[in-house]
């Protein structure tokens, strides 16, 4: 009881001094700082299709019955379409995304996906007449500096590129990827619904998943993964599934930059979680690029 009242208590004096919609963006940056620590260690025990397909799984069917009100709206072909394409987007790119966080280190390949933030906060100004002011161009630079920063294992001036992180590459391309992928999700959320607006893409790239699964090496392995794994599946589906949700309901209720801003803080959980748990090593410089790319990214945050 006494538990359970401080919770309640605590709950509503962060209600007192929040929006809900900023709520909302910080539980997003929590459940996606563990998500991808779950995500990581899935990849590397069973590979990236069979994660994404349990992924889109305990999303399609955590969610079904709270959306099950909103369905009728798919029975509009634009919705329907729309929906359907950011499926197939967020199929391709997450399999990117994956697929990066098994070759890298989680403390280094989160960093870098940061880069999503600026590109999504381009694209909101671009397509939701949001305004960029001096400061904030700085601001993103600054991001943008401390990713390279910390993307690179050595600063020498010889072929910088050969001193690039394992996955940093696939870590540049998925934030690109995942940037649209936000601004989509935004844009369905604001035009058709935030639940639809997950939980739709979830059951396209899940049926995508599961029919590669079943075309290159048959479900019985799936099923067995399924249950030799289910403790870090739950966790990783779960993460994953409440993350997108709180993202989508932020978006809603804020300004897109203002959301993305305070969600991708969830690379400071990500970068102490690699480096605490995985024991991973980065090198000082790296340090340096992490703490000017979260320091910034907070700083966008109150000023968004």
């Amino acid at each position: 009881m006494i538990s359970a009242f401080i919770y309640i208590s605590l709950f509503l004096i962060l209600r007192m001094a929040f929006e809900l919609g900023i709520l909302f963006a910080f539980g997003a940056m929590l459940c996606w700082g563990f998500g991808d620590f779950f995500i990581q260690r899935s990849t590397r025990k069973f590979g990236d299709i069979e994660s994404l397909a349990f992924i889109g799984l305990i999303g399609s069917f955590g969610l079904l019955p709270f959306v099950i009100q909103d369905l009728p709206l798919l029975f509009s072909i634009p919705n329907l379409a729309m929906l359907g394409m950011i499926g197939l987007i967020t199929f391709a790119f997450a399999i990117t995304d994956l697929e990066a966080l098994k070759k890298g280190k989680l403390s280094v390949v989160d960093v870098v996906l940061g880069l999503e933030l600026p590109i999504t906060i381009v694209f909101g100004f671009m397509f939701f007449r949001e305004t960029l002011s001096v400061l904030q161009l700085i601001i993103i630079l600054l991001i943008f500096a401390g990713i390279v920063l910390i993307s690179l294992r050595s600063l020498s001036k010889q072929n910088p590129f050969k001193g690039l992180e394992k996955g940093v590459f696939l870590a540049f391309l998925a934030a690109i990827g995942m940037s649209v992928v936000n601004f989509l999700t935004a844009v369905g959320s604001k035009q058709v619904s935030p639940l639809l607006a997950v939980w739709f893409p979830w059951v396209i790239f899940t049926i995508i998943s599961i029919a590669l699964i079943w075309r290159r090496e048959g479900l019985p392995k799936f099923f067995e993964n399924a249950k030799k794994f289910s403790a870090v599946i739950l966790a990783m589906g779960i993460c994953d599934t409440l993350a997108w949700l709180f993202f989508a309901f932020a978006v809603l209720e804020n300004e897109l930059a203002i959301a993305v801003a305070i969600t991708e803080s969830y690379v400071v959980l990500a970068l102490f979680l690699g480096v605490w748990l995985n024991k991973e090593k980065i090198f000082l410089h790296q340090y340096a690029g992490a703490a000017i790319a979260l320091c910034a990214t907070i700083a966008l945050g109150f000023i968004a």
